[in-house]
């Protein structure tokens, strides 16, 4: 008899390393390095004399200590330990007490394939060619007729549970005072080896078309319920979606392990509506876009502390019984756990 296939699980399934990750933002990164974790794996990021974003192990290959506790000299990230440095292709470039008669070490460390792009640090975990795929990319980041926001996700649970919690337009309700949407109703599902398009229906309570529309995201009682799209994505890794004309919201995934997610959600507000305002001079503009920078964190905020504290209790329950079963009605869930498994074991196909 031949051995009984086992479904992989959703809840313990890793990730397709072969994919841009987001596991910063550009202002994290200074002078000094940076320690960030992607799927267990350990990475320092730093800035060399150039500004240029460089990403090695997290390790010094002398003595296994961590070099994000070091500094960046000039272009090479220095050991606390012994002063051992390295520079960005993760060779060794200068020991301090190196003898006459000695060689630098051969060790080399290994060096990630990264970029800075929109806002934001893109990382290449994987060993496929990460010239041929590229990052998603935030457009509406540089244009000036988008108001962006971001708040840092730290969820405690796998990354598939933030995924479903993003696809899942239906527990609205929850937000209370948050929510931007109501009576959300699934139209169409669109699936592809790489994405999963859903469109919704909805009620908005936001309309921006007027110069005061914008204090709606402060003021609850300004806001009136109107039909709009909704419309959300899965590009796989990241999320995003669309409330009509108005707004646009990304979320970029880091996910850490099978029980912790890190993540950015970036919304973006539109002045589109403003024709006025494009008349103005460009360095106008650049200013009413800088100075409402962040205007809906609070928003943001308060929607990932709710849903945070339902993730929790998901992955708490998992823990204590990974066997119990779901009942789902929503029809965008089951693609979005498929296209999750298919690119987990396309990696352990090659």
């Amino acid at each position: 008899m031949g051995q009984l296939e086992v479904k992989p699980n959703i809840r313990t399934c890793g990730i397709n390393p072969n994919h841009w990750y987001v596991v910063a933002r550009s202002v994290e990164v200074t002078d000094k390095p940076y320690c960030v974790t992607l799927w267990h794996e350990n990475i320092v990021i730093f800035r060399n004399a150039q500004g240029k974003i460089k990403a090695l192990e997290d390790r010094c290959p002398h003595r296994q200590v961590r070099l994000s506790d070091g500094v960046v000299v000039g272009d090479d990230i220095e050991c606390a330990y012994h002063g051992w440095r390295f520079n960005g292709e993760g060779k060794c470039s200068f020991v301090p007490y190196l003898q006459e008669n000695q060689r630098l070490p051969s060790c080399k460390l290994k060096a990630y394939p990264v970029q800075e792009l929109d806002g934001f640090i893109w990382l290449f975990l994987g060993n496929g060619d990460s010239e041929k795929i590229k990052p998603m990319g935030l457009p509406e980041w540089e244009h000036l007729n988008y108001i962006a926001s971001v708040t840092t996700i730290n969820c405690p649970g796998h990354f598939s549970y933030l995924i479903e919690n993003l696809m899942d337009m239906y527990h609205g309700h929850l937000h209370d005072n948050y929510q931007a949407w109501a009576e959300a109703n699934l139209k169409e599902i669109e699936t592809t080896s790489q994405r999963i398009n859903v469109l919704y229906t909805a009620q908005s309570y936001y309309r921006i078309d007027k110069i005061w529309s914008v204090s709606q995201l402060f003021f609850p009682a300004l806001r009136r319920l109107h039909p709009e799209p909704l419309r959300v994505s899965y590009v796989y890794p990241h999320w995003s979606s669309s409330l009509g004309e108005d707004f646009k919201i990304y979320c970029l995934f880091c996910p850490i392990d099978e029980t912790t997610t890190k993540a950015y959600l970036i919304h973006f507000t539109s002045l589109q509506a403003f024709w006025r305002l494009h008349k103005l001079p460009v360095w106008f503009r650049r200013f009413v876009k800088n100075s409402l920078f962040n205007a809906a964190k609070g928003l943001l905020d308060g929607l990932v502390e709710q849903d945070i504290a339902m993730i929790k209790q998901e992955q708490e329950a998992f823990n204590r019984n990974p066997l119990r079963r779901n009942y789902e009605l929503n029809g965008a869930i089951a693609p979005v756990q498929k296209l999750i498994i298919n690119q987990w074991q396309s990696t352990m196909s090659n």
